[in-house]
């Protein structure tokens, strides 16, 4: 009896408290620091890429779904980052409101997810919301998932300033110089479907990067992403897929700028095309 006592006392000490389990309901449940379990219902304890990280970063495999949610009526923005360890990103990022309600839908595939993380900021009003991403690729190509609602990023305003309108079924295409290492993107309606695919290319029809786009609500939930853009000969092309009735307006600007562009060759940066330089 003496033994039991002991080890009951022992499980009571190590358990989280009540005021530990109900701790900051507006950052989502996945994204607690490694070591301090509470806040996962059932006392499951996500996955996470690296043990002891304290960045919330889960680790999603190949087929899997991870999911993050948000029941204040406060979180109006979430910033969503997939990473990967330089193996290819296939993943799908869902917006879940409501039963049988998901106003925000992406596709997205990047070839290194390492050398490109994706960064996308999903709107998300009158919560509860839920942000649900799924790893579409295999087991062999994991990926690295992470989901905050605090100090989101805000288009800048030259972002804001600059914009052109896209009519159904059209493109543009925005060339960016090899010392610009990344670009913002942000497409919005006014208040009508918004379908459009972004693509990221080096080279002749080289797609380093693709994003498929759909939002119930161009107005109410814009689409703001980051894109990296290392190396040289970069180009942003987005295309509108709906019909001619639902045009958009589309702003791609600079965002990091490299003043000093180092000579080395870096990994997926400038392609040779010819071998006319000496040594040939």
């Amino acid at each position: 009896m003496l033994s039991l006592t002991s080890a009951a006392l022992s499980f009571n000490a190590a358990a989280p408290s009540v005021s530990a389990v109900s701790r900051s309901a507006v950052r989502p449940v996945m994204q607690q620091a490694v070591g301090i379990q509470q806040g996962t219902y059932g006392g499951v304890v996500p996955t996470r890429g690296a043990v002891g990280s304290a960045d919330g970063t889960i680790l999603v495999q190949g087929g899997s779904l991870r999911t993050w949610s948000y029941r204040s009526p406060a979180v109006e923005q979430v910033q969503v980052v997939l990473t990967t360890e330089g193996r290819p990103l296939d993943a799908d990022i869902e917006l879940w409101h409501g039963p049988d309600n998901t106003p925000v839908k992406m596709r997205v595939y990047n070839e290194n997810g390492l050398l490109r993380p994706f960064s996308a900021v999903i709107e998300t009003p009158r919560g509860p919301n839920t942000i649900a991403i799924r790893n579409i690729g295999q087991v062999e190509f994991p990926l690295g998932a992470n989901v905050v609602a605090d100090n989101v990023d805000q288009p800048s305003a030259d972002c804001l300033a600059s914009s052109t309108t896209i009519q159904g079924g059209a493109l543009r295409t925005y060339a960016f110089d090899p010392s610009v290492d990344s670009v913002q993107i942000l497409l919005k309606t006014d208040g009508r479907p918004l379908n459009a695919r972004i693509e990221l290319l080096q080279g002749p029809n080289n797609n380093k990067q693709v994003i498929e786009l759909y939002t119930e609500d161009g107005l109410d939930r814009p689409f703001f992403a980051y894109l990296v853009t290392p190396g040289s000969g970069n180009v942003v092309r987005c295309v509108k897929t709906a019909p001619v009735e639902f045009p958009m307006t589309a702003s791609v600007v600079p965002h990091s700028i490299n003043q000093f562009p180092s000579s080395e060759p870096v990994l997926g940066g400038d392609v040779v095309l010819g071998g006319d330089g000496a040594g040939w």
